[in-house]
C-alpha cells in the first residue's frame, strides 16, 4: 500500500475507494460496527463505560507485547483484553468494588504498557496504530479473525440477550428469581473485551469509547426499546465508518479521526434535538408519580 502526501484534497480519491486496502477497512470496519452496536447497548445500560475505556487500556500492552515479539497484533490484544475482563469480573463481583477493581487492572496495564512501548520503541508506526487506529492496514487475517469475533458475539447475545437485559436493568430482582448475576456479568466483560479487541483497529485505544459507547448512547435518547436501540447503534456506527473512509480517502485524513468526529456529531445533534422531549418526561414522571428525590 503506498502511504498519501499532506493532507488536502486528493482527485484520485474514487479510485483510492476501490483499492484493496480499502475494501478491507471497509469491510472491518463495518463489522467493527455491527459488534460495537450490539454490545454498547449494554455498555450504556449497565454503565460500564469505564469499564470498555479501561479494557481498551489493558489491551495496549499487550498489543505492544506482540509488536516487541513480532506476534499478530489482534493475538496479543485479544489475550490481554479477555484476562483482563476475566479478572475485573472475578474481582468486582459488586458494584461497590467493580470500580476499583477495574481502576486497579487498568493502573498495572498501563505500566505494563509503558515498559513494553518503551523496549519496542524502533517500532513507533505499530505503537501509533495501537493507539490511535489505522483501519487502512487491516489484513485478510484479521478480518477473518473479525468474523469469527462477531459470528461469536451474535451468538452468545442471542442466547444471553434477555437474562443479560434483566440483570442489568434490576440485578438484585434477577439474582431472586435465578438468574446467575454473575456469570452473565463474566460472559458480558469477554464479549466486551472482542469488541474492544476489533475497534482498537479502528479507533485505537484512546479514542475507542467513542465508537463503542457514543452511538448507543446516541440511540437511547431516541427510543427505549432495546432491539431498535441496537439498530440504530450499529447504523450510526456504520455510518459513521463509511462516510469517515470516505473523507479519510477524499482529503487524506487519519480514517480514525473523521470516524470519532460523525459520531461524535450525530451524538450531540440527537442530544440537541431530544432535549425538550427529554425534559418532558423527566416532568411527567415529577407529576404523574414520586419525584425521583423523594421517599
Amino acid at each position: 500500500m503506498t502511504m498519501l502526501g499532506a493532507i488536502g484534497w486528493q482527485p484520485t480519491w474514487w479510485s483510492i475507494l476501490q483499492s484493496t486496502f480499502m475494501r478491507h477497512a471497509f469491510l472491518g470496519g463495518t463489522l467493527v460496527a455491527v459488534a460495537a452496536g450490539l454490545i454498547g447497548y449494554f455498555v450504556v445500560i449497565r454503565q460500564s463505560a469505564f469499564a470498555a475505556h479501561a479494557l481498551a487500556h489493558v489491551g495496549f500492552p499487550g498489543a505492544t507485547g506482540a509488536v516487541l515479539v513480532g506476534a499478530p497484533v489482534i493475538v496479543g490484544l485479544a489475550v490481554f483484553t479477555i484476562v483482563g475482563g476475566l479478572v475485573i469480573g472475578a474481582l468486582g463481583r459488586r458494584a461497590a468494588t467493580r470500580e476499583v477493581a477495574t481502576g486497579t487492572i487498568l493502573a498495572l496495564a498501563t505500566a505494563l504498557g509503558i515498559l513494553f512501548s518503551s523496549m519496542a520503541s524502533q517500532n513507533t508506526r505499530g505503537l501509533t496504530n495501537i493507539l490511535f487506529g489505522n483501519l487502512l492496514v487491516i489484513s485478510n487475517a484479521q478480518l477473518v479473525a473479525y468474523a469469527a469475533f462477531t459470528a461469536l458475539i451474535v451468538v452468545v447475545l442471542g442466547l444471553v440477550a434477555r437474562p443479560l437485559l434483566f440483570g442489568s436493568i434490576d440485578p438484585t430482582v434477577a439474582a431472586a428469581r435465578g438468574v446467575p448475576v454473575g456469570a452473565l456479568g463474566i460472559v458480558f466483560l469477554v464479549l466486551m473485551a472482542l469488541v474492544v479487541t476489533m475497534a482498537v483497529q479502528v479507533v485505537g485505544t484512546l479514542l475507542l469509547f467513542a465508537l463503542v459507547v457514543t452511538p448507543a448512547a446516541a440511540a437511547l435518547r431516541l427510543t427505549a426499546r432495546p432491539s431498535h436501540v441496537v439498530g440504530l447503534a450499529t447504523l450510526i456506527g456504520v455510518g459513521s465508518v463509511w462516510l469517515g473512509l470516505v473523507l479519510s480517502a477524499m482529503f487524506n485524513l487519519p480514517p480514525s479521526f473523521p470516524i470519532v468526529s460523525l459520531a461524535v456529531t450525530v451524538w450531540a445533534v440527537v442530544l440537541v434535538a431530544t432535549r425538550d422531549r427529554h425534559r418532558a418526561s423527566i416532568a411527567n414522571i415529577g407529576h404523574d408519580g414520586h419525584h425521583p428525590h423523594d421517599g
